[in-house]
């Protein structure tokens, strides 16, 4: 098992990954540069957070035309997977890899906190060490993390158990109130037909140490690691 961790312009979250894979999971991971195409080496790509191409025109709009993109074109298409968190999810969409966009927080206001946020599916790469309805508590750091689509689109992915991760408060409920950012259907985090790309805007590679505030991200990558197993 071999993991890339993309690494754009303006990538800020790339090391964070790349140390919770590698010296917290023992995970043989690689930083891999925008302008290299090569993927065929890995079998995860992440594509991780941060202000690629410093945000210029949207979020993601240009990172999605990097010449690795290319090389992660083919990676999906010869059946790798791939998980885009925060600046990676708003990639993965401007690319057309998972449906949706992410647009500008309902507070117009960058936020950076805790947040809660509950699994709907076992049956994902993302949360297969996950009970349905399992409590996650994971940062989010992001100005443009509402989740749009249009409701047939929205339809879609619950019908096809393709929603994630869902927000909620601290006790579970998904609600208005526990909405940060505005998301459709309080999603934080979705899957594609495939089942092979996925997208959050949480941070797990944040919390996968107790010394720095908690470990619940280490079941995302756990989940991922299984899928190898």
């Amino acid at each position: 098992m071999k993991f890339a961790v993309l690494v754009f312009p303006g990538s800020n979250c790339d090391h964070d990954c790349y140390h919770a894979l590698k010296h917290v999971l023992g995970i043989s991971v690689d930083f891999v540069w925008h302008g290299d195409r090569d993927l065929t080496r890995y079998d995860v790509v992440i594509l991780p957070g941060g202000f690629s191409y410093g945000d210029y025109l949207r979020a993601g709009a240009i990172a999605r035309f990097s010449d690795v993109m290319k090389g992660l074109d083919q990676h999906i298409r010869k059946g790798g997977y791939a998980l885009g968190i925060c600046n990676g999810f708003q990639i993965l969409t401007e690319a057309g890899h998972l449906p949706g966009a992410l647009i500008q927080n309902r507070s117009t206001k960058f936020i950076c906190e805790d947040s809660y946020i509950k699994a709907q599916t076992g049956d994902s790469f993302v949360t297969s060490k996950c009970g349905v309805d399992d409590i996650l508590k994971i940062p989010i750091a992001h100005k443009e993390g509402c989740f749009v689509a249009d409701e047939d689109t929205l339809d879609q992915l619950d019908r096809e158990n393709r929603v994630v991760f869902r927000y909620c408060d601290q006790e579970g409920n998904v609600s208005e109130l526990a909405n940060p950012n505005g998301s459709a259907r309080n999603i934080a985090g979705i899957i594609s037909e495939s089942r092979r790309v996925a997208g959050m805007m949480p941070h797990p590679e944040r919390v996968c140490e107790e010394e720095l505030g908690g470990s619940h991200g280490l079941t995302i990558f756990q989940s991922v690691m299984e899928v190898f197993n």
